[in-house]
């Protein structure tokens, strides 16, 4: 190491040198014992000397014991270095927690064949995603580089996305927005809670797009990507997104509704919950991408229902 860089974190100074490797998969190499200082493991914040000699192993890629599925996949972009795709509602977005087919992964994996070892073995490509019953876009990385410039912008938080919900009750103000720190449950490790223990930032704007006796249509923005934050901050608001089994509170509410309507609302097989836009910087190009999708099926019945319903 030369002279000029002494004093700085072994981490810090690793992701000067190689740019090709993120600093959180660098930080991982040296606390597995892949990156010897003098010849010993050394911690992450270590301060180096100078001439001190440095040796990174860089570890064969696991194999990916995924398989691949010729599954249907909804692409409204693709270029070698990235796609976006329009995520269907039933479908999971990656392997984990007993369920290793049918998910987005399986049907990239066929439909991408060298998509295996960018961003980890059972999320590959994967930089964000959407809950089951969630549907709409997502942008994938089909490379290292796309993977790490997709991945630093939405740390950034620069990437922008809307979601738009069918949410329960009439709202008091048109719009505004909801900041409450989200944790894990200590209850039940599958939800998320506002009154966890380990609490993050999260933030959702929300705006009031229409407005029926007791279902609103609001357009939101997650200014924070914490798991389940739309759904979990609207039901600590009173308003909680419409057929969502794991934080609704819609019971009472239904008995309200047209008979008609109840049963449509009943029959839903997910939240009417739906990523409508995603934007961002192409990593690679430079060039500011922006793509929508309509809310799918059941969602814009459910709309000419209401709509339907509020004519005289």
């Amino acid at each position: 190491m030369p002279p000029s860089e002494a004093g700085i974190r072994l981490d810090v100074y690793l992701s000067r040198r190689l740019t090709s490797q993120s600093r959180s998969h660098l930080k991982a190499l040296i606390l597995s014992g892949h990156v010897k200082v003098g010849g010993k493991c050394s911690k992450a914040s270590r301060l180096l000397r100078a001439e001190e000699k440095i040796v990174l192993e860089i570890p064969a890629a696991t194999p990916l014991d995924v398989p691949s599925q010729d599954l249907p996949i909804d692409i409204l972009y693709e270029d070698k270095h990235l796609l976006v795709l329009n995520k269907a509602a039933e479908q999971v977005v990656h392997p984990g927690a007993g369920i290793r087919e049918g998910t987005v992964v399986n049907a990239l994996l066929h439909h991408c064949r060298d998509l295996s070892g960018i961003g980890g073995v059972l999320r590959p490509g994967i930089v964000h995603r959407l809950d089951k019953g969630t549907s709409g876009l997502m942008v994938v990385a089909k490379e290292d580089g796309a993977h790490r410039g997709l991945a630093q912008q939405f740390k950034d938080r620069q990437v922008e996305k809307t979601y738009l919900a069918f949410v329960w009750g009439r709202l008091r103000h048109m719009q505004g927005s909801i900041d409450i720190p989200l944790g894990r449950s200590v209850t039940d490790r599958k939800k998320i809670s506002t009154r966890s223990g380990k609490r993050r930032e999260a933030v959702t704007r929300y705006r009031v797009l229409r407005q029926w006796e007791q279902i609103a249509l609001l357009e939101l923005s997650p200014q924070t990507g914490r798991t389940h934050q739309i759904r979990v901050h609207l039901a600590e608001l009173g308003h909680p997104v419409i057929g969502d089994q794991l934080y609704g509170r819609g019971l009472r509410r239904q008995q309200q509704l047209s008979e008609a309507l109840r049963q449509r609302i009943m029959a839903l097989p997910h939240q009417l919950l739906h990523a409508a836009s995603i934007g961002f910087i192409h990593p690679i190009t430079g060039k500011k991408m922006l793509f929508k999708a309509e809310m799918r099926s059941e969602m814009l019945e459910l709309m000419s229902q209401l709509e339907e319903g509020k004519k005289p």
